[in-house]
């Protein structure tokens, strides 16, 4: 009896000693997983910037990843590894965001940030059913490679130029500086709240029944990217900017799809998408109606793919303005296919100003749809603000553009087709097929129109366009430097 007594005890003991190890163990695992979280700033040097990944052509949507792979986590002690979703995401409720809409929840934002900034495929959340304001804020990189700036609820700015802080730059709201590998994503919402912007009394726009109102002053672009590259954005709604709706400045290697971008018609200064110094960009599968340009690509921009997107009301897809004071101006390799723009000012145009230097090479237009359009097929090489602007005899050189299979209705106000080159440096290589353009309402009041521009029509185009013109001009104009290697 007392040998059975004796070995009870010893299985009691036993038994305790394990309940110990696993409660020592769980405890241990938290405690891991809370030191992620509070992770200092890379901004403050605790991490080594990441080699920089190859840049590649941005992929077709169809075959781009939907999401960032979150590695394995380790095991402790042959116990249960850590749920990898709780591990990597760092929701900014957890880091003191409110999310009522009037709360400041700036800082919240950055502490998420610097903790996600040091972890590879993070993802920085902000849910859903909650409404962000934050302040003008830079998002520094360097960061891990992965990182997701996720949100699913509403993210927008202080209401109006009068509740802007003082000390916050009125150019710009959210910058990403310096990043690699960095998705910008969500099912929710990005809000300029820019009505107030728009009425400010200093830059003129046009108003209803040919009127004229006042406009923005120095208004911040709501989203910019600079210096960075392997970007993806994807999935978000972003509206009613004060000026540019997402910016692009420095970038390689840029993938946009899916996107809802929409202010009023009237809106000034509200480009959809603006690109400039950045090179290889896929955008695909996007909404855009706004006040300015659908899409403007800017100086030093190549390789860029514009596919299955709706523009209007907008201006159109724009080339430029390239050439301002006198500048040099390389664009190259541009495709816009399987496009609709409807209700607009412009179709696709190519705008620079005289005295420029440079070129505009490589640019294919194909299977775009215009609806009620003005301007559909626009050359202008004499873009002014005022009519102060003198002919210079340098310009932007413009060749080797296609034009195929473009149709639809156009606005009889203006000419649809409209190839104003320089005097001095004429628009080259233009190819024409499948154009056919008819007057939304009423008949065609002018026929195209053609100033030194040469090229051919593969079919015959509607309506006529016999001022294009054959060949090659004998001269090209004072020497000016317009080659490009961009």
């Amino acid at each position: 009896m007392e040998k059975i007594f004796l070995l009870l005890c010893l299985i009691i003991i036993i038994t305790s000693n394990s309940i110990n190890v696993d409660a020592r163990h769980h405890i241990s695992k938290k405690t891991k997983s809370k030191k992620v979280n509070n992770a200092p700033s890379p901004i403050e040097g605790s991490v080594n910037e990441p080699s920089p990944s190859p840049v590649s052509p941005p992929v077709s949507p169809v075959s781009s990843p939907t999401s960032n792979v979150v590695p394995s986590d380790p095991s402790y002690g042959g116990g249960p590894a850590l749920n990898p979703e709780e591990d990597c995401i760092f929701d900014v409720m957890e880091y003191g965001a409110v999310g009522d809409g009037s709360t400041d929840d700036t800082e919240a934002f950055i502490a998420a940030w610097k903790a996600a900034c040091q972890v590879e495929s993070a993802v920085l959340l902000a849910p859903a059913d909650r409404i962000f304001m934050i302040t003008s804020t830079i998002f520094y990189g360097p960061c891990k490679p992965g990182l997701e700036f996720r949100v699913n609820g509403v993210l927008m700015t202080p209401e109006g130029p009068d509740c802007w802080p003082k000390k916050d730059s009125k150019r710009q709201w959210i910058v990403f500086y310096k990043l690699d590998n960095m998705t910008f994503t969500g099912t929710g919402t990005i809000e300029g709240n820019g009505e107030k912007w728009w009425e400010l009394p200093c830059k003129p726009h046009r108003g209803p029944n040919g009127s004229t109102l006042p406009g923005p002053c120095d208004s911040p672009s709501m989203i910019r990217f600079f210096m960075s590259s392997n970007l993806t954005v994807r999935g978000l709604r972003i509206q009613n900017s004060p000026m540019f709706h997402m910016k692009f400045d420095g970038c390689e290697g840029v993938l946009i799809d899916q996107l809802s971008i929409s202010s009023p018609k009237l809106s000034p200064n509200t480009d959809g998408i603006h690109i400039e110094d950045t090179k290889s960009v896929g955008i695909y599968n996007s909404v855009i109606a706004n006040g300015d340009d659908c899409i403007s690509i800017g100086p030093g921009c190549s390789n860029v793919e514009i596919e299955a997107v709706t523009c209007g009301p907008s201006h159109g897809i724009s080339i430029g303005s390239l050439g301002v004071h006198n500048s040099q101006a390389c664009v190259s390799n541009i495709t816009v296919r399987n496009a609709i723009i409807r209700d607009s000012d412009n179709g696709v145009r190519i705008k620079t100003w005289q005295g420029g230097s440079g070129s505009v090479t490589g640019l294919s237009f194909d299977t775009i749809q215009m609806e009620n359009v003005r301007n559909c097929i626009i050359i202008d090489q004499y873009y002014c603000l005022s009519k102060g602007c003198r002919n210079e005899t340098s310009a932007v050189s413009v060749g080797d553009i296609s034009y195929r299979n473009i149709k639809g209705t156009y606005d009889v106000r203006s000419a649809p087709i409209h190839f104003a080159c320089s005097d001095t440096v004429a628009c080259t290589n233009i190819t024409m097929s499948e154009v056919e353009l008819l007057p939304h309402e009423g008949e065609l009041m002018e026929d195209p129109f053609c100033w030194n521009a040469y090229g051919i029509q593969q079919t015959l185009t509607i309506p006529p366009i016999d001022c294009l013109q054959d060949g090659m001009p004998l001269a090209i104009g004072e020497a000016v430097d317009y080659s490009c290697s961009i």
